[in-house]
């Protein structure tokens, strides 16, 4: 579970990262600012693979969060990068991303949750519970 918690925050991190990357800039900036292109298209990239990798139990148990997305954009960032649309990164930047982060960061609280419970159950009785070790 905590390689799943990791995933998650790293994707959000990601999310994020690619919100402020585009706020305040419009395509044409975008277009010519090659770091910031750059680093937009490596956020996008870190966001699908970290998506990938997340275990199917858990895209499973938050099938309203469309985790198929960011990984099919990184391949295509990662395979086509020289035919990448960047009205497409920056509209989905702009316009998708604040959502799907809402989206992670429920899921993460709910996942974070569920490891604390297990963490509780894991811990060993104390041994000297209930004894009387008074001199």
């Amino acid at each position: 579970m905590r390689r799943e918690l990791l995933l998650i925050g790293e994707m959000i991190d990601a999310a994020t990262q690619a919100q402020s990357l585009v706020a305040g800039t419009d395509l044409d900036a975008l277009q010519t600012d090659r770091q910031r292109r750059d680093a937009l298209l490596w956020n996008f990239t870190v966001l699908g693979e970290a998506a990938a990798q997340l275990d199917d139990e858990v895209k499973g148990r938050f099938p309203d969060i469309p985790w198929a997305q960011p990984a099919r954009l990184r391949n295509r960032v990662i395979h086509g990068y020289w035919s990448i649309d960047l009205e497409i990164l920056h509209t989905t930047a702009t316009d998708l991303l604040p959502g799907f982060v809402d989206q992670l960061r429920n899921a993460l609280i709910a996942l974070e949750a569920d490891a604390q419970d297990e963490s509780v159950l894991d811990v060993p009785p104390d041994p000297l519970a209930g004894t009387d070790v008074s001199p």
